[in-house]
């Protein structure tokens, strides 16, 4: 009891060391790398590179995206980005002359197909040249693994 008293700051640095050495291990093991599926990305019959008119392009915004594997397995869609590039007409201020321009309307999704008011804003809206393109799109197998699927670009002729 006297070196317990004599010395406090040891008696508490072997009472640390202790309980740290007492504590018990954590296991780590090693989980099997997943190896995602290759799948394919579609709206309705259409994949990536594809070109289509005017009139189906309207009819394929309100499709869903289907993701489905050389079995013909589908994975639900998690989320994905939708891009449209849309075609303008701006007045050139220097010249006066009317030029095209493109820009970007582009979002985040949780579910497909793309909800009602983008549906009825860009279905009969379409002009040549424009695309609709959707990317990072993001699927889950059957065990809940979370894996990315190919974009899929479509550009209207």
């Amino acid at each position: 009891m006297k070196i317990v008293l004599k010395y406090p700051l040891l008696f508490y640095l072997v009472f640390a060391v202790s309980a740290v050495l007492a504590q018990d291990k954590e296991i780590i093991t090693k989980e099997p790398k997943f190896k995602p599926p290759v799948v394919k990305t579609y709206l309705g019959i259409n994949q990536n590179g594809a070109s289509v008119t005017k009139e189906e392009a309207s009819q394929l915004i309100g499709l869903p995206l289907k993701i489905v594997d050389d079995k013909n397995n589908t994975y639900p869609v998690d989320s994905y980005q939708f891009l449209y590039r849309r075609k303008s007409a701006v007045r050139n201020d220097n010249t006066g002359k009317k030029e095209t321009v493109f820009t970007i309307v582009a979002d985040r999704f949780f579910a497909t197909p793309l909800p009602k008011i983008w549906i009825e804003n860009t279905k009969d809206q379409f002009q040549t040249d424009e695309q609709l393109y959707f990317f990072d799109i993001v699927v889950k197998d059957k065990e809940g693994r979370k894996f990315f699927a190919p974009e899929l670009k479509i550009t209207i002729k």
